[in-house]
């Protein structure tokens, strides 16, 4: 069975027109949902010693991630306010926090390779350890989100084995372009997601296409990772890409039926 592990982000996600935050981030999301889909995960990372650092922390131990190896910094954890229009998500405010101190011991790695796949992300400011990731690590899997550019994805694309990335907006031939580019620079598998539009991949030999599942959307937060955490579980136990990226659409239309990318609200006043 496939042992993943997150290192790098996190963030508590403040839903100021609720009153309530969730813990969050790529790098925290990703394992967490990889653990409800059977798989056992851990996470490194850098935590405020406040309130929204201890919900992660607790968030994380309540669903059986082990976080033997994180850090409590003497600081403000990572957080984003967020507020909702017809369901998507709007970010008005962010504060990094100590999730940037981040920085890899000897002793972390060790416990990396105890791992098949580590995930991180653009958000982890850790690519000054991404060689020593990918030398740890049987498979490298990276989130590009949409805040990237071709010099940035240049940089990092060798490190990397499964790519995730955002392309709202442009064309299938645009994307299928983009993808058959990121893949000649060292991916295995690339997949990306395009919002409202279908998701694609491309694993050097053809580019599959997968349409968005209808449901009752509540908060797209979350739906992104979770899309990124289902298949590359199933990708790694050895589904096909098609039917991979099918179970990664019903469980990102399973999360936007939720506030918050896995629960674990409690009220802003805590925080």
């Amino acid at each position: 069975m496939v042992q993943i592990i997150g290192v790098g982000d996190n963030t508590v996600d403040r839903y100021l027109h609720l009153g309530v935050m969730f813990p969050g981030g790529n790098a925290v999301n990703v394992p967490v949902l990889a653990h409800r889909y059977g798989h056992p995960a851990s996470y490194i990372g850098w935590l405020g010693d406040d309130a929204r650092g201890h919900l992660i922390l607790d968030a994380l131990n309540k669903e059986g991630v082990d976080t033997s190896r994180c850090r409590i910094i003497d600081g403000p954890n990572a957080y984003s306010e967020v507020t909702l229009v017809e369901g998507d998500r709007v970010f008005v405010g962010s504060d990094p926090g100590v999730t940037v101190q981040i920085a890899l011991s000897d002793e972390d790695l060790g416990f990396v390779r105890e791992h098949d796949v580590v995930h991180t992300s653009i958000y982890s400011h850790i690519e000054r350890d991404l060689s020593r990731l990918s030398e740890a690590s049987p498979c490298l899997s990276f989130d590009f989100s949409q805040d990237w550019d071709r010099a940035y994805l240049a940089g990092v694309l060798p490190w990397v084995d499964v790519a995730f990335l955002s392309h709202p907006g442009q064309s299938h031939r645009a994307t299928a372009e983009l993808m058959r580019w990121m893949q000649s620079q060292g991916p295995e598998v690339v997949v990306v997601t395009r919002g409202e539009k279908d998701a694609m991949a491309y694993d050097g030999r053809r580019v599959y296409r997968q349409g968005v599942i209808e449901t009752d959307v509540v908060d797209t937060l979350g739906a992104g990772d979770t899309f990124a955490a289902r298949f590359l579980v199933e990708h790694l136990d050895g589904t096909p890409i098609a039917d991979a990226l099918a179970a990664a659409a019903e469980s990102a239309a399973e999360t936007c039926g939720q506030y918050g990318a896995f629960g674990h609200g409690v009220a802003l006043t805590q925080g």
